[in-house]
């Protein structure tokens, strides 16, 4: 019962200070209300979408087709074997690389007015903001792009690269492996525009790292058989043309280099035969190793925009400064119970 009383005496002194204090209250969340809304509706919206993509996950088993092609050729694929220096886990990482993200500033986008610019233009000189952010930039000129060193840029370009970072972001699923693209921008159109954009480029970076071996050596074997044909075939011209001049002679030297044409020619034809055999198992390595991908989700164009929450800063910012305030009104009652 003594805790009750407490309580109830210390409610109605709570109440007591605050109506003493009413218009103190009454003008700063009067106050509080109209600039937080006054700063919330001038700051302008923002969309967001997703795409998720499931690349096929590398598999170095050689007991498949290639497997069984390159035994009939003679070539044993376990030999070929090598590991990913680059795991699905590290994508997200790339967002870290200025090369990767300044590829991403000549994207051609169409806002949904229908005008059309360069992602950096877009950012750069086309982004809506509210009228504190404009006080503060003092920008007075358009910003053009410029030269460009992914490594060394600019201070215009550096923070369109921060831009884009913040705007954009990879995120892996430990599970399955599931790539997630998320993009976020002013205009719903640009937004689903550049998480399409990320999802080719990303698929496009995957392939050429995956596949760089194997093009280095499919174009390897490609030359090689073109050397060994060539040299086949003018081994076997020699040959033809030797043979049909001394058609009708029979003389031992002429028998002993026939001979030996014929065998150069077949040694340059089982060369170029070997060759050919390894330019077709390259081939059928490049195209196994080729990754393909799965769009469990395509990025769509948002209706409604992802933020500001109005209404929730709007309430926040007042609860905030009730506590603010009742504090202020309890002040004399609160120095007494630490003093």
């Amino acid at each position: 019962m003594g805790n009750n009383n407490i309580a109830t005496i210390d409610l109605r002194l709570i109440v007591k200070r605050i109506i003493k204090e009413k218009y103190v209250f009454l003008i700063v969340l009067s106050l509080s209300l109209i600039f937080s809304a006054l700063y919330i509706w001038n700051e302008p919206r923002y969309y967001t979408t997703d795409t998720k993509l499931a690349p096929e996950i590398d598999n170095s088993n050689s007991s498949g087709t290639l497997g069984t092609l390159a035994s009939s050729l003679g070539i044993d694929m376990s030999q070929i074997k090598s590991a990913d220096a680059i795991t699905p886990m590290l994508y997200p990482d790339l967002m870290e690389d200025n090369r990767f993200v300044t590829e991403l500033f000549n994207i051609p986008i169409t806002t949904s007015e229908g005008k059309t610019y360069k992602y950096f233009d877009y950012l750069a000189n086309h982004q809506k903001h509210s009228w504190i952010a404009k006080k503060l930039s003092r920008k007075t000129k358009s910003i053009s792009l410029g030269p460009l060193s992914p490594y060394h840029l600019t201070k215009e370009q550096n923070q369109i690269a921060k831009e884009i970072r913040k705007d954009i972001s990879l995120k892996v699923d430990t599970k399955d492996g599931v790539i997630t693209i998320t993009a976020t921008s002013q205009d719903p159109l640009v937004c689903k525009t550049i998480a399409d954009s990320l999802r080719t480029k990303l698929k496009e970076f995957i392939i050429t790292y995956r596949t760089d071996k194997a093009r280095r050596d499919v174009a390897y074997y490609k030359k090689i058989t073109q050397e060994t044909q060539a040299a086949y075939e003018k081994a076997r011209r020699d040959y033809a043309e030797f043979s049909d001049a001394n058609q009708d002679v029979i003389l031992q030297s002429i028998q002993s280099k026939t001979e030996d044409l014929e065998n150069d020619m077949q040694l340059k034809y089982n060369t170029y035969s070997s060759a050919k055999n390894q330019y077709d198992a390259a081939k059928a390595k490049l195209q196994e190793t080729t990754p393909v991908f799965t769009v469990l989700k395509g990025a769509s164009v948002p209706i409604k925009p992802a933020g500001p929450k109005r209404i929730i800063f709007v309430l926040i910012i007042f609860i905030i400064t009730n506590i603010i305030l009742t504090i202020y009104a309890l002040r004399k009652d609160i120095k007494k119970i630490f003093i």
